[in-house]
């Protein structure tokens, strides 16, 4: 079902062996292009034209009102509300470690250097909606901005057809402390964040993953407000030696390809016999599977075998893909980590599933994609502060350091440089002089 790579000794996994597509299509790029400059534009008009267009839905306000989130809240279940409770303390307590505080210091000659750490006063997160739902999207992008101290949360979620938003994706808003919601998604949503509507105030960053068209508007805007990160397809990589529980690889495969035809899915592996036992399992377990028809698809146009010959070929491969999710089913899996370069999360050992990562574990799963781990982190609290260095220098220190930072500016020809130093301690010494002279 998966397409198989056999490395012989002394060969590496190449990129082209792997055939990620990579980018944006140009032709999704033109597309939301012309969105973004209309809803720029048009502003709340273009909003509710490619609602009506795109999500088949009227929306006449765009704001959703604390009634419909009650409602949404009375209609879920209280299952549902203590799970989402559970998992919101669970988040929220492994972000908390991500606190980065300011600091400051005094050095020799009365000099004062520091950073400042200051949060994001405004934020937009997308959620992908319609006829989807995902309340554990929600979560992940709010509660490490409300940890930071971000004031003011804006989430858009395209709406469903009758024009409101999924009630579990509203109680997981109102649970992460979510300050306005907005009935509006795809590359319009991007730009009504980015450039502020009559109802959407614009905001500072903007984060979440949606499809093509959103991850497009994202890179249109980047630069008017910050971004996250350019999410591309959902991606596995399962590292399994003959240890590994074929069933177990089979349905973590499984849970991955479930997402979308276009998710990636690697098993990388120093057994020779185990891919056709996880083709078994995969068989038997696809039998009773809803998402039986995009599983296959996924699996046979975007899954990859690689079969290796040792632990070392093994772990250079994963490295090189540099997956958004790295599940390790070896023998002796914590003893592989800090061999491990390259993933936006690591799994260790068979009873982690990276399903408890996507929900209730506390790291963040909106994580790098594409390869992007090799240089890209998980959305963290980090995401949503920005640090201001701080300099204060007494004449003491600008005395000690000035006529070495003239040399530099001297060199590279920045001579208004040198002379805002220059001018400074020659006023300073002819005060002095006067000084001494009355004296």
């Amino acid at each position: 079902m998966m397409r198989r790579i056999e490395l012989a000794r002394g060969r590496s996994l190449a990129r082209d062996d792997i055939e990620r597509s990579g980018g944006i299509d140009a032709e999704v790029l033109n597309v939301a292009m012309r969105i973004v400059e209309d809803v720029r534009v048009r502003g709340d008009e273009a909003l509710r034209d490619y609602t009506a267009q795109f999500d088949k839905a009227t929306v006449d306000v765009l704001a959703v009102t604390e009634a419909e989130i009650e409602e949404a809240l009375a209609v879920v279940g209280d299952d549902f509300l203590e799970a989402i409770a559970t998992a919101a303390v669970a988040i929220e307590d492994f972000h908390r470690r991500q606190v980065t505080q300011s600091w400051f210091t005094v050095e020799e000659g009365g000099i004062f250097l520091g950073q400042k750490v200051t949060p994001i006063e405004r934020v937009g997160i997308y959620v992908p909606g319609g006829r989807a739902c995902y309340p554990s999207s929600v979560l992940m992008n709010a509660i490490p901005a409300v940890v930071a101290g971000v004031e003011e949360i804006a989430m858009v979620v395209p709406p469903g057809p009758d024009g409101t938003i999924n009630p579990y994706t509203l109680a997981a808003a109102a649970e992460a402390g979510v300050t306005e919601i907005y009935k509006v998604g795809g590359a319009q949503a991007i730009a009504a964040l980015a450039f502020g509507t009559a109802s959407i105030p614009r905001v500072d960053k903007i984060t979440g993953p949606g499809n093509a068209y959103v991850t497009a508007a994202k890179k249109l805007v980047m630069g008017e407000v910050g971004i996250d990160m350019l999410a591309g397809p959902s991606e596995v990589l399962i590292l399994a030696d003959e240890t590994a529980e074929p069933a177990f690889v089979a349905i973590d495969l499984m849970a991955q390809a479930e997402h979308d035809p276009k998710a990636a899915t690697y098993l990388v592996t120093t057994d020779a016999e185990l891919p056709d036992a996880v083709d078994a399992a995969l068989e038997l377990l696809l039998e009773d599977s809803p998402r039986a028809d995009v599983i296959r698809r996924s699996l046979t146009d975007n899954g990859v075998v690689v079969i290796c010959p040792d632990v070392d070929v093994a772990l250079a491969a994963a490295n090189m893909i540099a997956p958004e999710h790295l599940e390790v089913m070896m023998a002796e899996p914590l003893e592989l980590l800090g061999s491990i370069r390259n993933a936006g999360a690591i799994f260790l050992g068979p009873w982690t599933p990276e399903s408890v990562g996507d929900y209730i574990a506390g790291p963040n799963h909106v994580l790098p994609t594409g390869g992007t781990a090799r240089f890209s982190s998980p959305l963290s609290v980090d995401d949503f502060v920005k640090k201001s260095s701080v300099l204060s220098y007494s004449l003491e220190g600008l005395e000690m350091d000035g006529p070495t930072a003239m040399v530099i500016a001297q060199a590279e020809g920045l001579e208004a440089h040198a002379r805002a130093i220059g001018l400074r301690l020659a006023m300073a010494y002819a005060l002095s002089e006067e000084d001494e002279g009355e004296a």
